[in-house]
């Protein structure tokens, strides 16, 4: 049993690589979620399962909150807990696109301490540990450094540069789009864009690896609003994500219009 919660993480995420990649996208039962949550499959399913068999088995005390489980109010007296994503992006798992990620983290004290992101069709895993910096299978990374607002790269959907999100006009910049918001994250962290943006609130297990791993890459993080991103609240939800280097993010989070 690994001594570490990074070392489990990424024993788990592995293994769920594998059960993942055993289905055929094109012939995994899928069906949609109440309310309008969007679709999910039998993958989804079967990795939330061995997730849940590998972390609690490993860690009986902590707590549990998964995109495909029924949250419970027990965690909120954990004192840590897991904040799983069994597969982020299963739109594009459906449609047999390989940028879809399992993204795992544990939450002590409202904060992220450890986390992974592992895209398995593209061997890409992501981890963080609180204080030991990101890597990117093994190998250190971190976010550009810069703050041009106007000559920036930003991971984000069209839609958030309408003109009431910004204080002025919104900024010209160079506009890009991935599917899974967990992996989003990781490629700011890994340096390949200059910053994330998005204004929808945001299940926390979409979101809690990435932001370790941004952090530990050197990133600044926030919610819409420019507050701290805080975890395992009641409604395990988090009002948008805003991540950047120090001196960008503090350019576009001056722009925007937002106050909650």
């Amino acid at each position: 049993m690994p001594a570490r919660d990074l070392d489990l993480l990424i024993e788990a995420a592995r293994a769920a690589g594998e059960v993942a990649c055993r289905f055929a996208p094109d012939s995994a039962k899928t069906w949609e979620k109440p309310d309008g949550a969007g679709p999910v499959t039998e993958a989804d399913i079967a990795v939330n399962d061995t997730l849940h068999a590998v972390l609690q088995t490993a860690r009986p005390g902590y707590g549990w909150l998964s995109e495909e489980s029924e949250d419970s109010s027990a965690r909120l007296s954990s004192e840590r807990l897991f904040v799983v994503d069994p597969i982020d992006g299963t739109r594009s798992f459906i449609e047999g696109s390989n940028t879809w990620a399992h993204a795992l983290a544990v939450v002590e004290d409202r904060q992220v301490t450890a986390a992974v992101i592992y895209l398995p069709k593209r061997d890409l895993l992501y981890a963080a540990a609180a204080g030991q910096g990101a890597t990117l299978n093994g190998d250190p990374i971190a976010i550009r450094q810069g703050g041009d607002l106007s000559s920036s790269e930003i991971l984000s959907v069209k839609h958030n540069f309408k003109p009431e999100f910004w204080h002025g006009t919104p900024p010209e910049v160079t506009r890009a789009y991935r599917p899974s918001l967990a992996y989003r994250m990781a490629l700011v962290a890994e340096g390949k864009f200059d910053a994330m943006i998005t204004f929808r609130p945001s299940w926390e297990w979409d979101v809690a690896a990435g932001d370790l791993i941004l952090k530990e890459a050197g990133a600044a993080t926030s919610d819409r609003a420019g507050n701290p991103l805080r975890y395992n609240n009641p409604t395990p939800k988090v009002s948008g994500v805003l991540a950047a280097g120090t001196d960008l993010h503090g350019k576009i989070a001056s722009r925007l219009t937002f106050t909650d």
